[in-house]
């Protein structure tokens, strides 16, 4: 099993994938340029290192290598896919009446 992800990694997953699909669709001039395939490989790079390696990556690099393709928003769906079911829960909250432990031993 894939291990647990912290929520900020998960968001900022998600969040810099929608960033670069909306970027690809407002840029659709763009779209030929070989700054829109370093784009791509650039965020295959940072998926890689927030999510870790997923393999709904592989399929989405490559569509986005293909002209008009990367009008679809495959790397939201590639995250959002490769996030799935991975959030870690949030540290149990401490008894009523009891003060959190800010590990300082008093």
């Amino acid at each position: 099993m894939a291990p647990l992800l912290t929520p900020r990694r998960v968001w900022m997953a998600r969040g810099l994938a929608v960033l670069v699909d909306l970027a690809q669709v407002a840029l659709l001039p763009a779209e030929l340029t070989p700054l829109n395939n370093g784009v791509d490989a650039a965020t295959a790079v940072a998926m890689v290192g927030l999510v870790g390696w997923h393999w709904a990556f592989l399929p989405t690099f490559l569509a986005e290598l293909v002209p008009f393709v990367d009008l679809v928003p495959t790397w939201t769906l590639a995250v959002l896919f490769a996030t799935r079911d991975r959030v870690a829960p949030p540290p149990p909250l401490p008894p009523p009446g009891q003060a959190p432990r800010d590990g300082s031993g008093s």
